[in-house]
């Protein structure tokens, strides 16, 4: 299920381009153009994946330590219901939701620190601004998240969300070259797609924590139990 990240970053890139591409579109040049300027677009998007593997990590994290208490099947379920309910929930649940947890409080200095670093004119900014991106709130990066905490371990948590950057990365870099390359019909399109995409992978997590015995998709899973028998040796007189 690692790749499943590539495949939903890939699908799921024009929500992207309609929710960052704005930042994305006004970059600013870094010197004159050539290749820095290439440069520059290149280490945004590169900021954006370090951002993903590092909210990886602590998924990775979560899901690892509920897979150590040997809840291998319910990590995939769990995750498949984290999706479905991330789909359903209206984005006015999710703001007081920001709220309780003071995530709101993050989001309103990771904006400042955006605008503090928009008017950097070096390339390391850039990166800054691609890191500080991928913090922005986003049901998209939640729902590969969520993806991301049945992965096996911290690693594999790591990569799926790397896989699930580059994924957005084609459509991403392209936009930040040109905003024109997509029409605004294009991305709604795509953007209506991307309920169907989720609800299709939380459908897959969920059956392959259930354990049905299909081959690849849902593998039974069998638990092994090792018996420790006392042998006690007792030698008799002659």
């Amino acid at each position: 299920m690692i790749w499943a990240g590539l495949l939903f970053g890939l699908l799921g890139s024009f929500h992207c381009v309609g929710m960052c591409g704005p930042i994305a579109m006004a970059l600013p040049f870094v010197g004159s153009t050539g290749w820095r300027y290439y440069a520059g677009r290149l280490l945004y998007n590169g900021g954006r994946i370090v951002t993903y593997a590092a909210l990886g990590a602590l998924a990775g994290a979560f899901g690892q330590s509920l897979q150590l208490a040997g809840l291998q099947q319910t990590v995939s379920i769990v995750s498949g219901i984290l999706i479905l309910l991330l789909l359903v929930l209206p984005a006015a649940s999710k703001g007081k939701a920001a709220q309780v947890l003071g995530t709101d409080k993050i989001m309103v200095w990771v904006r400042q620190k955006l605008g503090y670093y928009f008017q950097k004119n070096s390339l390391g900014s850039l990166f800054t601004v691609g890191m500080l991106n991928g913090l922005l709130p986003c049901g998209f990066v939640y729902i590969a998240l969520a993806g991301a905490i049945s992965a096996p371990g911290i690693g594999g948590a790591m990569l799926y969300m790397t896989l699930f950057g580059l994924g957005t990365f084609p459509l991403m870099f392209l936009v930040s070259l040109s905003g024109k390359l997509i029409s605004l019909k294009v991305r709604a399109t795509f953007n209506k797609a991307v309920p169907y995409v989720g609800m299709c992978l939380a459908v897959l997590f969920i059956v392959r924590g259930l354990g049905l015995g299909i081959p690849y998709l849902s593998p039974k899973v069998v638990h092994t139990e090792q018996h420790t028998t006392e042998m006690s040796c007792c030698s008799k007189p002659k």
